[in-house]
């Protein structure tokens, strides 16, 4: 069993950074491929960055790229996503989860894993 817990929201204005953390326990993360995704009111969770364990395939959604950079530390059982260049649209609550296997999914109903979320509100 893996547990998730997410932090690093917060408020922020248009233009500016965070750098959300996603830090995991009761299980090594090797050997795990995770993921980023985001809620926003009434709309579907969605897909934001997958990166697999060895760090040698990552991918983002089409919203994000240029923008987020998405980072593990398998030593220390985190990952991490950098968000630049905030924009409104970026408000979400933003989850970590995880899944067996070295192949990136964007497809969250093929992940276990989930953490509880931690809210990102960018400000215009």
């Amino acid at each position: 069993q893996v547990q998730l817990v997410e932090s690093g929201g917060g408020l922020v204005q248009a233009g500016g950074s965070l750098r959300l953390s996603c830090a995991a326990s009761g299980r090594s993360l090797n050997s795990y491929a995770m993921g980023w995704f985001r809620q926003a009111p009434g709309m579907a969770r969605e897909f934001v960055a997958g990166i697999n364990w060895n760090r040698d395939s990552i991918r983002y959604g089409d919203s994000v790229k240029g923008r987020f950079t998405i980072s593990r530390d398998n030593a220390n059982n985190t990952v991490h996503l950098q968000m630049n260049s905030l924009k409104s649209e970026d408000t979400a609550v933003y989850y970590c989860a995880a899944r067996y296997g070295s192949t990136i999914i964007m497809v969250r109903s093929l992940y276990p894993y989930w953490g509880q979320g931690t809210q990102v509100t960018v400000s215009s």
